[in-house]
């Protein structure tokens, strides 16, 4: 399933956490503070747990967002965009 990790965090140290949490699980920065890729629900959950111990809760805010493909087609890209092939199953699938 796509899904989206959004954060807004303050210190350096758990940020770069954050960032080698999700390329660990392959998700494509797509932002500085964005990040994309295809997960299960294993690693969905994995990856919200495993930032969740990452961040300071009282000063940070991470969103997990899964996305059906659906809605994943319909979004408009504007601007200097991501390459939304680079997301796709089939694009991500090679890289494992």
């Amino acid at each position: 399933m796509l899904t989206w990790v959004v954060y807004d965090i303050t210190d350096t140290r758990k940020r770069d956490e954050v960032i080698k949490i999700c390329k660990g699980y392959g998700l494509y920065r797509v932002q500085k503070s964005v990040f994309l890729g295809n997960l299960n629900r294993n690693e969905l959950d994995s990856v919200a747990l495993e930032c969740k111990e990452a961040i300071d809760e009282k000063t940070d805010s991470l969103y997990v967002f899964p996305m059906c493909d659906d809605c994943f087609g319909k979004i408009k890209l504007i601007g200097n965009a991501f390459d939304k092939e680079l997301v796709s199953d089939e694009i991500i699938s090679k890289f494992f």
